[in-house]
């Protein structure tokens, strides 16, 4: 199995794309802070999770890459509870890009609690 046909990582990166093409319309102002932040932070999800599979050899790498994944996941909800009290997102584009931070969190913590069904040799 390739890393792209994990669920999470299929909806990190659809979330990721939602992004990019949400805050295409984040003020100019707010090029090189807020709009560069959440892209890198929605991006870094998905290629974490990248990394994490291809080091599920060794669990303890497995799962270091993806509690990074996860960690930016978290980031990624911060900007957009930032984008939407900044007005940036309508509350109807907040609540569905959240619930879909929810949702991939839930899958990252269901593979680092898993291991051995993502590839890993459970006693390494």
């Amino acid at each position: 199995m390739d890393f792209k046909e994990l669920m999470a990582y299929q909806k990190a990166f659809k979330l990721s794309m939602t992004i990019f093409q949400v805050s295409t319309q984040f003020p100019k102002e707010e090029t090189y802070s807020l709009t560069d932040q959440i892209r890198r932070a929605s991006r870094s999800v998905c290629a974490n999770m990248a990394e994490a599979y291809r080091k599920r050899m060794y669990v303890k790498n497995f799962i270091s890459k993806l509690t990074d994944s996860d960690a930016e996941n978290s980031e990624t909800a911060v900007w957009l509870d930032l984008a939407l009290s900044c007005g940036y997102v309508s509350k109807e584009e907040y609540e569905k890009m959240y619930n879909e931070t929810l949702e991939i969190g839930r899958l990252i913590n269901y593979m680092i609690q898993h291991p051995g069904k993502f590839g890993c040799k459970e006693n390494e």
